[in-house]
């Protein structure tokens, strides 16, 4: 089978990966918005889990992953729930890995296993995230998953270049089993679109109200007993047509609020909202001679720099206030 991606191209993938392509879970990432709830605000950031996770697979092969290190960047998101991310806001998980505690189990309950055995691979080892060195790594390395989410957000909606793009994608090299970059130039461009995305934008007032507004309807309607926790492994729209459906005047306000015509802006003296999302600090990782290793912001002080203002973003949180 021939994937073509809009990042990467045309790659010609494993009999295994288009069995599992094609398994329930995996399609279900079709509707789950990898903005999560950002998506009933502003309906241009309409792209999916599956995107990123074909995305990611790809990544990984072009880099030189195992096949086997390609199912688990396949699978590495098929236990989000609807809506992403919005989950962690409704239970305060500051970590946002929600999806990571019932990865495993999302797993197991479907046709994913039959499949990895009739191929000789042992379900073990994907579930051994630690492992793959190239699709998960902490912040602030960089990983498979984290250069995926990145680029494509960044060239979908916010105007980076294919030429920029490939040119950064070009610049990655292994070292000693991790993704580095082989100039300070490109180390400086993706930390410098990365913060675009994970602080101006995660952090920025339509998310922080788009996902606080959501996490408050899904609170209620827990409460109130319209949906069990289970029904967040629906797709957005069963999910949010589920909700609907309780009919509940104090829930369809709230869902009423999520619209395109809500005015926000940041004010720290009066605002309706305060939230700190999760710390997202990057420092790539440099090696201009492919053997030796260095951290970016030693080498960059204008990556120092950037840090240093991500860092106080964060420790600040967002402040909204709802005009409208």
């Amino acid at each position: 089978m021939i994937l073509n991606d809009e990042l990467y191209g045309q790659y010609k993938i494993d009999n295994v990966l288009v069995e599992l392509i094609n398994t329930k879970p995996i399609q279900r990432l079709k509707k789950i918005h990898q903005a999560g709830a950002t998506y009933l605000v502003d309906p241009r950031f309409n792209g999916t889990r599956y995107d990123h996770s074909i995305g990611v697979m790809l990544l990984i092969k072009r880099l030189g992953g195992s096949i086997k290190e390609q199912i688990a960047g396949l699978l590495h998101d098929v236990s989000h729930t609807a809506f992403s991310h919005v989950i962690d806001f409704v239970f305060d998980i500051n970590e946002e890995n929600y999806h990571e505690t019932i990865f495993e189990k999302v797993i197991l309950d479907s046709e994913i296993p039959s499949i990895l055995e009739k191929y000789q691979i042992d379900i073990n080892e994907i579930f051994d995230i630690d492992k793959w060195e190239l699709l998960e790594k902490e912040l602030p390395k960089l990983c498979a998953d984290r250069i995926d989410y990145t680029l494509r957000d960044m060239y979908t909606y916010f105007g980076i270049t294919k030429n920029e793009m490939n040119a950064f994608l070009n610049s990655l090299i292994i070292v000693n089993g991790e993704i580095c970059v082989n100039s300070i130039e490109m180390a400086e461009w993706f930390t410098k679109i990365y913060y675009k995305l994970a602080i101006d934008y995660f952090l920025g007032p339509v998310s922080i109200y788009s996902y606080d507004s959501l996490a408050k309807i899904i609170k209620l309607a827990l409460k109130k007993e319209y949906i069990k926790l289970n029904d967040l492994l629906l797709d957005d729209l069963q999910f949010m047509k589920l909700i609907q459906e309780s009919n509940d005047k104090e829930i369809l306000k709230l869902i009423n609020s999520l619209n395109t015509k809500v005015e926000l802006e940041e004010n720290e003296q009066a605002f309706d909202i305060h939230r700190k999302g999760k710390r997202r600090i990057i420092d790539l990782s440099v090696s201009l001679d492919a053997k030796t290793v260095k951290q970016a912001s030693l080498l960059s002080t204008s990556i120092a720099e950037m840090n240093k203002i991500a860092i106080e973003k964060s420790e600040k949180g967002t402040f909204v206030k709802i005009k409208r």
